[in-house]
Parts: C-alpha cells; structure tokens; sequence
C-alpha cells in the first residue's frame, strides 16, 4: 500500500477523526453493555459494526500518514503511544470476532442480525470453541478498558498538564 504524505497539519484527517469517534462510541456502549448489562442483540450488532469500521479505520491508517507528534514528547511516551493504538487495533479486531465465535458455536444459537436489518453468518465454530472465545472475550474486554482509560490518561495529561496539541489532533472541529 502507498502511504500518502502528511498533508504538513498538525490534525489527524477527518476520515480518521470519524472513524475514531465513531469506534470510540461504539466501544464504550459495549463495554458498558457487556459490563453493566443491556440488550445484547445491540451488542453483538454494535460489535459487528466495530469489526467493519476498525477494517477500515486500519486500512485508512495503513495508506495515510498520520500527523507526526509534538517534537516536545518524549520517546518513551512516543512508544508508549505507539504500543498502544496498535495494541488498541489489535483488541478492535479480536474483540468481535471473539464475540461472533462465541454466539456461533455456543449451545444455544440464536440468530445473529446487524440491528435486524440482515441476518449475520456463523462462524465455524465448535462448542469447545466458542467456550474458548467467551473465556478470551471476557479477557479481551477488561484488557479494552484498561486501554481505554490509558488512552484517555494520556489524552487528559496532555490537554490538561503539558499542555501541547496532542488532544486537538483527533478533536472533532464543529465549525467548518
């Protein structure tokens, strides 16, 4: 894939600025579902849409240069970053298709619809598999949350102690 050059701003685009806010709130809403408790019809479909918007989200981070960070951030915080957006990529996949894996191959299979719009298909999965997959999901989603919070301390210190442009890199802009 050819990466197209930074566009010499300091701002993320705003393709990748809604594909963030937009997984973000997805995120969240499961957590709190798959926490808390609600409707897990809204999960599994909310999980869906994730998988498909973090595909593209990867594919746009893949082919665009991201803006570089402040030259005032450390190198310990630039690979902290770093670790974490990848790792956070990598929990945007696993996480629903350890999800989907687990509803398709469990004891009790109920149809699976995106917001029931259309019906998703199983996955191939076992019963011992998607034993697995609940066990890794439940896993994957506490590792979510640390992530997140880590995300957002990181956003907060910046914005609120440093100082610098880190957080209005990705902040959305209301008034164009």
């Amino acid at each position: 894939m050819v990466r197209r050059p930074s566009t010499g701003t300091d701002r993320y685009s705003t393709v990748a600025i809604a594909f963030h806010w937009t997984i973000a709130a997805g995120v969240l809403l499961n957590l709190w579902i798959g926490i808390v408790g609600g409707s897990f019809a809204i999960h599994k479909a909310v999980g869906i849409t994730i998988l498909a918007l973090t595909v593209g989200r990867v594919a746009w981070r893949l082919a665009h240069r991201p803006p570089p960070l402040p030259p005032t951030v450390p190198g310990w915080q630039r690979g902290l970053a770093h670790a974490t957006h990848w790792s956070l990529y990598a929990l945007l996949l696993l996480m629903p298709l350890s999800g989907w894996a687990m509803a398709s191959g469990g004891a009790v299979r109920r149809p699976l619809s995106w917001f029931g719009l259309f019906d998703i298909p199983y996955l191939p999965v076992s019963p011992a598999g998607a034993s697995a997959a609940h066990e890794g999901h439940e896993v994957l989603g506490y590792a979510m949350l640390a992530l997140v919070a880590l995300h957002v301390a990181g956003a907060l210190y910046h914005q609120l102690i440093v100082r610098d442009r880190t957080l209005a890199r990705m902040a959305p802009v209301l008034d164009r």
